[in-house]
């Protein structure tokens, strides 16, 4: 029960294909250009998706970084990633808690704004797209989409592609809804240990050349 949307696909370099190996048999390669193809896609989300939904005074923080960086040329500046926390839920695509954590540290997201993605990788896994459908309803069966509420869905896979769409609550969402898949095991997994310390690559950031 949502109005208002807005999608945006960025399409990129394909780091991946099909192979036949010297057996016959298909499978599909993953080139290394997977993590930059990831970075460049969803960053350049994020850059359109900016301007439809951050307050003006994120925007004029992000033109005034940009203005020092590229047209002053001052070099000791780092590239500003607004305050993207402002949205009321974000449910990320699930591909893993390094991934995960890493979207949490760039756009400051808290433990509890990220506790939908990380409890629905726990308790499904990688589920690829359909992971921003588990952690919807998690946060309904929470009783925390309220009416007003702007709800961020970010999903991303191979092409490579990056999809939002941003919501807005229509009205408040009975939390006791039988037909929720959450509804017998919210309260099992609200506590779980989810190790934010697992150590990864730093997804945003392309890997150096040797």
């Amino acid at each position: 029960m949502f109005i208002f949307t807005k999608q945006l696909q960025i399409v990129l370099t394909n780091p991946f294909s099909k192979n036949e190996d010297d057996d016959g048999l298909i499978g599909i390669s993953i080139t290394k250009d997977l993590l930059v193809a990831a970075t460049n896609a969803i960053e350049t989300n994020l850059t359109l998706l900016g301007p439809l939904i951050l307050p003006l005074s994120e925007k004029n923080l992000f033109l005034k970084n940009i203005i020092m960086r590229r047209i002053f040329g001052v070099e000791n500046i780092e590239k500003y990633v607004p305050n993207f926390a402002r949205i009321d839920h974000f449910l990320p695509h699930v591909g893993g808690l390094a991934v995960l954590n890493q979207l949490q540290r760039k756009l400051r997201f808290s433990d509890l704004a990220m506790e939908a993605s990380k409890i629905t990788l726990k308790r499904f896994g990688n589920t690829s797209t359909s992971s921003i459908w588990y952690e919807l309803a998690y946060s309904e069966a929470k009783g925390r989409i309220k009416k007003g509420d702007k709800i961020w869905q970010m999903a991303y896979g191979s092409g490579f592609k990056c999809s939002s769409v941003i919501w807005r609550t229509i009205r408040n969402v009975d939390s006791n809804d039988l037909k929720n898949p959450w509804n017998e095991e919210r309260d099992a997994f609200a506590n779980l240990n989810l190790d934010n310390s697992e150590t990864s690559y730093d997804y945003f950031e392309p890997p150096k050349s040797t």
